[in-house]
């Protein structure tokens, strides 16, 4: 049983954001606990809804998991390169990475378990496999190990930042300089603990270094390279610096109807050393059709205008 006091700054906060702050779970899981009676305020069942007051004592009790079986699914998957050890994947704009509560199908990882006689069992039987991993409405390289020797050795050049990942993302408004660099650190959105936030308390150093491809007036294409690999850190830093990514749908706004699903992000390409040969490796995925429209759309956008 998990207990929690409610101090005199978090007077009027409901139970429900309470806990997420807290817990630093994702809400719907913790509305979950909440509707289990898995939550005890003052004695009684709380609701979600319920305003709290300093000294309240919130008591959480955790429920024993459900044994998670994550299934083999026939999915389709864009292979770029795959051998006894590593499998590297375009990733499809729309598909979950791996299972999460109460979500274990159609993910990435169903996939792999299909396609793979084997993963990796480094990260369980939830994420076997998986040493990185993109948003679900980011497409792109992504790269899974079939073993564990091979996921220890990807997984420490992901560490040291010696695997080279990068990026196009079409964002919003002109940036005026060739190339940049945004540091700032992320953590936990003080308000939405389903966001990230540059915020300096509780939070970790992220760097992004970006140059201008293409500008359309409006928005401006961009590679990104990234030192640090934080939760959602390209759509986090250009949101902090007026810039949003196109059609973000945390981060950003829309303006402008443009042709895509999610966010105009993509993992462009990726270079890696195989972690059992040391072979120099380079997979690129190329930009798909929903990304090029965004693109064309914003070019026809700017044409319209000049005239």
């Amino acid at each position: 049983m998990n207990e929690y006091i409610v101090s005199a700054e978090q007077e009027g906060t409901r139970l429900d954001v309470f806990l997420t702050e807290q817990m630093e779970g994702s809400r719907s899981y913790i509305q979950s606990l909440i509707k289990g009676g898995h939550v005890i305020v003052g004695g009684k069942v709380g609701k979600a809804n319920l305003r709290l007051t300093p000294n309240m004592v919130v008591q959480v009790e955790i429920p024993e998991p459900e044994s998670a079986e994550v299934k083999p699914e026939d999915i389709p998957l864009d292979v770029l390169y795959e051998d006894h050890d590593i499998i590297i994947v375009n990733k499809a704009r729309g598909m979950v990475v791996h299972p999460a509560v109460g979500n274990y199908s159609g993910t990435l990882v169903n996939a792999l378990l299909f396609h793979c006689k084997d993963l990796s069992g480094i990260n369980g039987e939830i994420r076997p496999g998986i040493v990185h991993r993109l948003d679900k409405d980011t497409s792109g390289v992504m790269m899974a190990a079939k073993n564990d020797a091979a996921h220890i050795g990807l997984a420490e050049q992901v560490k040291e930042h010696s695997a080279k990942r990068t990026y196009w993302a079409l964002v919003q408004g002109n940036i005026v300089e060739e190339k940049g660099t945004i540091k700032a650190p992320i953590g936990r959105h003080p308000k939405d603990r389903m966001k990230m936030a540059v915020v300096f308390e509780n939070s970790k150093d992220a760097v992004t270094h970006f140059r201008v491809l293409e500008r359309y007036g409006h928005q401006t294409l961009v590679e990104c390279n990234l030192e640090t690999g934080r939760t959602h850190q390209i759509r986090v830093h250009f949101a902090h610096i007026g810039h949003p990514v196109v059609n973000d749908p945390f981060y950003g706004y829309r303006r402008m109807d443009f042709p895509i699903e999610g966010q105009a992000l993509h993992s462009r390409s990726l270079d890696v050393k195989h972690p059992i040969t040391g072979e120099d490796m380079h997979f690129e995925a190329p930009v798909p059709a929903d990304f090029e429209a965004c693109l064309e759309f914003a070019k026809t956008y700017r044409e319209d205008k000049r005239k």
